[in-house]
């Protein structure tokens, strides 16, 4: 595995963790430091040294990393966060990789949505319905 991945939300670092046994490098971003440094402490016990943890802002991703393969949103945004599509890969083909996943929504009810960025244009797939908590932060929901 080649894709080097971003995780909005890493809570206990449980989805991290399975993100990294399939990608090359996962860099993740925690809202709550309290949760970034259990999680980061976890992984580096359980000997996952391929994985950055970040307190920030996720709406915001990380563009110091990007472009990523792969986005992984583990919260409810209201709206695709701009940032995160900005640092998403573009490619020539839909198939080729370049995948943004978010639940998107009000805070009651979402859809989740496999986002694209092929050729200078979005490719928008919607998904199953689902129910997350809510991402917080300047492209997400208030606190």
């Amino acid at each position: 595995p080649q894709d080097i991945v971003l995780e909005v939300g890493t809570g206990s670092g449980y989805q991290t963790a399975l993100l990294a046994e399939l990608a090359a490098r996962v860099y993740s971003i925690e809202r709550y430091a309290f949760l970034a440094n259990l999680a980061e402490q976890r992984l580096r016990n359980l000997g996952y040294n391929d994985i950055e943890v970040v307190v920030g802002d996720g709406t915001l991703g990380l563009p110091q990393h990007a472009p990523y393969d792969v986005i992984v949103v583990a919260a409810a945004a209201p709206r695709v966060p701009p940032a995160l599509v900005q640092q998403l890969r573009e490619v020539d083909s839909p198939g080729d990789g370049g995948r943004l996943i978010v639940p998107v929504g009000s805070p009651e009810n979402q859809q989740l949505q496999l986002v694209r960025r092929c050729q200078g244009e979005l490719v928008t797939s919607f998904l199953d319905g689902c129910r997350f908590v809510p991402l917080i932060g300047k492209d997400g929901f208030h606190a």
